[in-house]
C-alpha cells in the first residue's frame, strides 16, 4: 500500500476507512465511464460491501454505460456529502453480469422504483472492484466559510481538512 498525503494527518488505512465510510453511508454516487471519446457520469445507488472489496449497482440492461464497461472497464465513483463538505472518489476495473442469486442479495425495496421485483430479467449487476481513492473530508459549511473569511482578509490559503490519495 502507498501513502500518497496531499494534506491528511491520517494513515494510509484510516483514509481507506474513511472513504469506504463515506461511499457506503452517502450511497448515491456519479458513475463515470469512458466511452471513448469523452467521460460520461450518471448517478447510481451504490450497495458497499467492503469485506468483499466490492461496490455494487442494479442497473438495466439496455444502456450505453454497459457496452462502455464492456469496452472501457476503468471506471470511477464519485460520492458527495456537499453539505459537511465530504467527497470520497475509488477507481478501478468493472464487469458488467447477469448473476441472479447477486442481484437478488442486493435487491431493496427501493428498487421497485425502476423494475417490478428482483426476477426482473431486464436487471444487472455492475461489480466495480476499487484499486485506488482520494479522500476530501472538510469541516462542515460554516468552519469552511469561516476559514475563508479569514483567508480573504490574510492572504493565505484557507486549510479545508484532509485530502489524500490511498491505494484500496
Amino acid at each position: 500500500m502507498t501513502k500518497q498525503q496531499d494534506h491528511s494527518d491520517k494513515t494510509p488505512a484510516e483514509v481507506q476507512d474513511r472513504i469506504w465510510d463515506l461511499a457506503k453511508d452517502i450511497d448515491i454516487c456519479m458513475f463515470t465511464t469512458w466511452d471513448g471519446e469523452r467521460q460520461r457520469s450518471r448517478p447510481l445507488s451504490a450497495r458497499v460491501y467492503r469485506d468483499r472489496h466490492a461496490i455494487y449497482f442494479l442497473v438495466d440492461a439496455e444502456g450505453e454505460k454497459n457496452a462502455q464497461i464492456e469496452k472501457f472497464p476503468f471506471v470511477s465513483a464519485a460520492w458527495v456529502n456537499s453539505g459537511g463538505h465530504k467527497y470520497a472518489v475509488m477507481s478501478g476495473p468493472a464487469k458488467l453480469s447477469n448473476d441472479r442469486a447477486l442481484i437478488k442479495e442486493l435487491w431493496t425495496d427501493f428498487d421497485k422504483a425502476w423494475w417490478e421485483d428482483e426476477h426482473d430479467p431486464a436487471i444487472r449487476v455492475i461489480t466495480l472492484s476499487p484499486e485506488d481513492g482520494e479522500l476530501w473530508d472538510s469541516p462542515n459549511r460554516a468552519v469552511a466559510f469561516a476559514k475563508m473569511a479569514v483567508a480573504a482578509v490574510t492572504g493565505n490559503a484557507p486549510d479545508f481538512g484532509d485530502n489524500a490519495k490511498v491505494d484500496l
